[in-house]
């Protein structure tokens, strides 16, 4: 195993995981509404998408990320869709005075909401083909032990901006009162519902 594959992984996972998307105003909101195991494992659910399309670009599956790409337009509008129906339910929603203890169910359904919306962003995989080969790491295709210490790298890179993220939200969480939250609810709603309505845009 070449730690440098795993040390460039980590770099390629934050690099995609930290710009401010709607995943990322995703996270926050739910940390502040039902603390920081949602938020982290919301987190990790975008983080696995990323482990699966570094596994595309890795692994050099050039047939499946090829097929992806064909489809955008669907993915784009399954995408812009569920962002719409997430922004307007976090616009409605009434905070609670504290996090409520997030069980098995919540953690998992926070977990497929992300993961699903990671899958359904076309640019996600475009992104890491290119990252690759600008890098010169798309020689570790055909090199499976390369590839999937790469892979790792990704995973943990993103695994660990998430958790930075909702550990960094979280600590903020007990300072703010209802009236705030709400307005973090309004705003997130917005901006998600403003995302979802530019990936539909997108497909007209």
């Amino acid at each position: 195993m070449d730690p440098s594959f795993l040390l460039r992984g980590l770099v390629i996972g934050l690099s995609i995981a930290a710009p401010v998307g709607p995943i990322g105003v995703l996270c926050i909101r739910r940390t502040l509404a039902d603390g920081r195991a949602a938020g982290l494992v919301s987190g990790l659910g975008a983080a696995s998408a990323d482990a699966l399309y570094g596994c595309i670009a890795g692994f050099g599956l050039t047939f499946v990320s090829s097929f992806l790409v064909g489809q955008q337009t669907w993915l784009r509008l399954i995408g812009g869709l569920f962002l719409c129906y997430l922004g307007i339910r976090t616009l409605l929603a009434r905070p609670a005075d504290e996090a409520a203890p997030a069980g098995r169910g919540g953690l998992a359904a926070a977990y497929a909401s992300t993961f699903v919306l990671t899958l359904t962003n076309p640019m996600t995989i475009l992104s890491f083909i290119a990252i690759f080969s600008g890098l010169g790491l798309a020689s570790a295709a055909g090199d499976y032990a390369a590839a999937g210490t790469l892979v790792l790298g990704v995973f943990l890179g993103s695994a660990l901006w998430w958790l930075a993220l909702s550990g960094g939200v979280g600590a903020f969480r007990s300072r703010l009162g209802p009236r705030s939250l709400l307005w973090v609810n309004r705003l997130s709603g917005v901006v998600i519902t403003a995302f979802g309505v530019y990936a539909l845009a997108g497909v007209v």
